[in-house]
């Protein structure tokens, strides 16, 4: 049986940068974002100054720029990174993960940018110039999984967007999907506000009261 053995990797965070390109070659990036996986599946993306050093950062929007200008890439992309502990001061970069579109974790460009990668894609793809994207708050963004929608029980509920929404700096995004299942996305939710601290609160609160999982790492 053909086998690929991979060494295990003494991972210590993950971050993902998203960058777009145009058909001229012009690029443009946001500032990394660092990322909270449960069993496999995105749950939390942390997007703010601060989540990790600034060495650290400039190095994998580098990496990301790079790949896709080398790939003659046009259009979002999304370059995942592990950063791992190889005992240098701030860790080093293992790329993960590419998506060439789009992605989850930079969802919340939506409602904390100027320009979301979203507006980018429609750029590149029309050819029109890319503006660089300017961040206008901290931002936290929760994926909501199918999971939201059933009660500890397996029963199913609705979960408590009215108390969610009370809260301020909430933004919920659905995705019209008619059926929730377990593992499932379903939407999200971002939480923005004039500062990191009152951003991860709310954070917090919402993810309680989503009974959602990552609320550790909030």
């Amino acid at each position: 049986v053909a086998c690929v053995l991979e060494k295990m990797l003494p991972l210590t965070a993950e971050c993902s940068v998203l960058v777009a390109r145009g058909w001229d070659g012009q690029v443009v990036s946001f500032a990394p974002q660092r990322n909270v996986h449960v069993e496999g599946i995105l749950a939390v993306t942390h997007a703010y100054e601060g989540t990790m050093p600034l060495a650290l950062a400039d190095r994998a929007r580098e990496a990301a720029i790079s790949i896709a200008q080398h790939i003659d890439y046009v259009g979002v992309l999304c370059v995942e990174f592990f950063v791992v502990d190889d005992g240098s001061e701030h860790g080093g970069l293992v790329v993960n993960e590419m998506a060439p579109r789009p992605h989850n974790s930079g969802h919340y460009t939506i409602d904390a940018c100027d320009a979301s990668q979203f507006d980018l894609q429609v750029h590149a793809m029309a050819g029109l110039p890319l503006p660089q994207p300017r961040q206008h708050s901290p931002a936290i963004m929760l994926n909501l999984l199918g999971d939201v929608w059933f009660d500890a029980n397996g029963h199913p509920q609705e979960p408590a967007w009215y108390a969610v929404l009370s809260l301020p700096g909430t933004h919920l995004h659905l995705y019209g999907k008619l059926e929730a299942r377990a593992g499932r996305k379903m939407g999200h939710l971002t939480i923005t506000g004039p500062d990191v601290a009152s951003v991860k609160t709310v954070a917090r609160r919402a993810a309680e009261l989503l009974s959602l999982p990552g609320l550790d790492a909030i």
